[in-house]
C-alpha cells in the first residue's frame, strides 16, 4: 500500500481501518480483517481514482495546494 497510495491516501486508508478495527471487534478474525480493509478501500476511493498505476484526488488537484 505505501508505494503505491499518496501519503494523504494512505493516512484515509489508515484511519478508516482503525475506526473499522474498532467497531467490528466482535466480527469472528478472519472476517474482521476482510471487513476492515473493504471499509478502508472504500473510504479511499471516495477520494482517490487510479489512472493506470497513479492514485489521484478525484477533484484533480493534490491535496494542500
Amino acid at each position: 500500500m505505501r508505494r503505491h497510495l499518496p501519503i494523504h491516501a494512505q493516512e484515509i486508508y489508515r484511519g478508516a481501518f482503525n475506526n473499522a478495527w474498532t467497531r467490528y471487534a466482535d466480527a469472528a478474525p478472519e472476517r474482521r480483517e476482510e471487513i476492515t480493509h473493504r471499509i478502508a478501500w472504500a473510504a479511499v476511493k471516495r477520494k482517490y481514482r487510479k489512472e493506470g498505476e497513479v492514485w489521484v484526488p478525484l477533484d484533480g488537484g493534490f491535496p494542500g495546494q
